[in-house]
């Protein structure tokens, strides 16, 4: 005699599948989320004005974490071990990197030296090889940090040796670090620069960020997703109508510049 489950059973039955599929589908989609973050792309934030105007305080990106292979700080967790694996190529002079700093932090900047460079800040301009880097003044704009009044600046296009061209800004050509000594990149090494020439610690400053390893690299900056000013916590929705730029999202790093034509 065969038996049948009643309607109770049945839907208790279905229930319990649709709960267990439920969570599959959760694992699943966390374990791409994982893969994701892990092996192509990070997302990072920009909590100082160390790259203005390129980044601002408050955007968003992803970094490309496959474009020059993996390092011992490219995972959650750092690899025992240093070096590089999977890698098919290396920075470019230009590039915008995340890179693990020595203090222990992720530090974002550009890549402004490679290894056996002599690099130099002479009254403000930037010396390659013992040749002033070309910069035209294109506009002017406002520095605005966390904590610190705004400030005026001068909007600049820098063309590198290479061709590739940015913006920088500067507060003057005589600030602190607008006179340095000058420094000898190691073989194996970057020098890295923030395009807010007066307000980045970067690899001027030897004591806390200086030569930067090809294995502290965890990824070429490629692509802003979001950005918001004054750094307020994105999922605060009911400040997004006043605060959220929409003009600088769903674009590469290196895209639109603000700033007011030069006089």
């Amino acid at each position: 005699m065969s038996e049948t489950m009643t309607k109770p059973e049945a839907k208790a039955g279905k229930k319990k599948n649709e709960l267990v599929e439920t969570i599959v589908v959760i694992i699943e989609a966390l374990a791409i989320a994982l893969v994701f973050r892990t092996f192509l792309y990070q997302p990072f934030s920009i909590p100082t004005a160390s790259m203005q105007s390129t980044m601002m305080i408050g955007d968003y990106f992803v970094a490309n974490k496959w474009a020059w292979g993996f390092g011992k700080n490219s995972f959650p967790l750092p690899l025992p071990f240093s070096g590089r694996f999977l890698s098919f190529d290396t920075p470019d002079r230009g590039d915008i990197a995340v890179f693990h700093n020595i203090s222990n932090e992720d530090y974002i900047k550009r890549v402004i030296g490679m290894q056996g460079d002599t690099i130099q800040m002479k009254a403000g301009r930037l010396y390659i090889n013992g040749t002033m880097v070309e910069r035209e003044q294109v506009g002017s704009g406002t520095d605005t940090d966390s904590g610190m009044s705004a400030v005026p600046v001068v909007i600049y296009r820098e063309t590198l040796p290479n061709g590739v061209t940015h913006t920088i800004q500067e507060i003057s050509d005589d600030q602190p670090l607008d006179n340095t000594p000058e420094y000898v990149v190691p073989a194996g090494h970057y020098f890295m620069m923030g395009d807010n020439r007066d307000r980045s610690a970067d690899s001027r400053v030897l004591r806390q960020v200086g030569y930067v390893p090809f294995d502290a690299f965890v990824g070429k900056a490629e692509a802003r997703f979001f950005s918001i000013k004054n750094n307020l916590p994105p999922w605060q929705l009911w400040q997004w109508p006043t605060n959220v730029r929409w003009d600088r999202m769903f674009q590469g790093v290196d895209q639109n510049y603000t700033t007011t034509p030069a006089p």
